[in-house]
């Protein structure tokens, strides 16, 4: 599906860390992990942000049709945009930053190295450190033209019922899928309990970047990057009868990874020059030399 977008549809975030900021007043910490900020500064619904993060989800939730998905995918996952390291690949990703995030103003590679600290400290395997300092690194799809709601946002199946589990499901009535016979019945294309390797997910910077390494990560450190969006599982248990047994056994890793991506941003930047050593090792434990993006 072609649409045409204005530059309000295109950025109506402010910045994306706005929708990570909406992420924790929807999702307050009961024993938040590293965080500076009082938790009930996470629940002020009365933020005039609000207004802006449903914007993103009118939008998103409006255009994340099934043969949109589609589309992405082959358009993206051909992967021939471009060839870099990965560490340049974080720089690349910087320059996303705006100074509008009220609470921080660390750039993305020090949120991202916060993340892998909190894991690491924590004492857990190598590979979840590394995933800790991956795992935001598919929204450099913003650089390549997309539009916000197309990379970030909480993820859900295309192709199937929208449930009313997912953030402000009511902006899914403006989606074609939603009154097209051939997906929105409960299973919609797919079979009851087919695996999520079987279902399409909303197009966004959590399959980009799965599909990107796929081929060097452990599985468990894989169904982080690819679900730890989808909020509608990991939190609500909406989506049961599409899972197997498989998927409910890894599941157990994007849970216990979720507190350490929404509450570790600290406002004392991690030492880079002291880290550099460590994470240059463990990525190219991991990773080849260059990521084709």
């Amino acid at each position: 599906m072609k649409s045409t977008f204005t530059q309000a549809e295109i950025a109506p975030l402010a910045s994306i860390e706005v929708w990570e900021d909406d992420l924790l007043a929807r999702y307050p910490d009961p024993d938040a992990i590293a965080t500076a900020k009082e938790k009930e500064a996470y629940r002020n619904y009365e933020d005039p942000q609000r207004d802006t993060v449903r914007a993103f989800y009118r939008l998103n939730h409006t255009y994340q049709t099934y043969n949109f998905v589609q589309e992405k995918r082959t358009e993206f996952l051909k992967f021939d945009k471009k060839e870099m390291p990965v560490w340049e690949a974080f720089a690349f990703l910087n320059t996303l930053i705006d100074d509008s995030d009220p609470d921080t103003d660390l750039d993305q590679m020090q949120h991202l190295l916060q993340t892998s600290e909190a894991i690491r400290a924590d004492g857990h395997p190598d590979w979840f450190v590394l995933t800790g300092l991956l795992h935001d690194l598919g929204k450099v799809l913003c650089l390549f033209g997309e539009p916000q709601w197309a990379v970030v946002g909480d993820t859900f199946p295309v192709g199937c019922a929208y449930s009313d589990k997912v953030v402000y499901p009511e902006y899914f009535q403006n989606n074609p899928d939603f009154t097209d016979q051939r997906y929105n019945t409960k299973y919609g294309v797919y079979e009851p309990n087919c695996g999520l390797r079987n279902v399409d997910m909303s197009w966004g910077h959590d399959e980009y970047l799965y599909q990107m390494t796929k081929n060097h990560l452990p599985e468990p450190a894989l169904y982080i990057i690819r679900y730890h969006s989808f909020y509608a599982q990991h939190r609500e248990h909406a989506y049961n009868h599409l899972m197997d047994d498989h998927d409910h056994a890894h599941f157990k890793w994007v849970k216990l990874f979720n507190p350490y991506d929404l509450y570790s941003k600290v406002p004392t930047p991690p030492n880079w020059q002291k880290l550099r050593p460590y994470y240059e090792d463990l990525v190219a434990k991991y990773l080849p030399a260059k990521l084709k993006f």
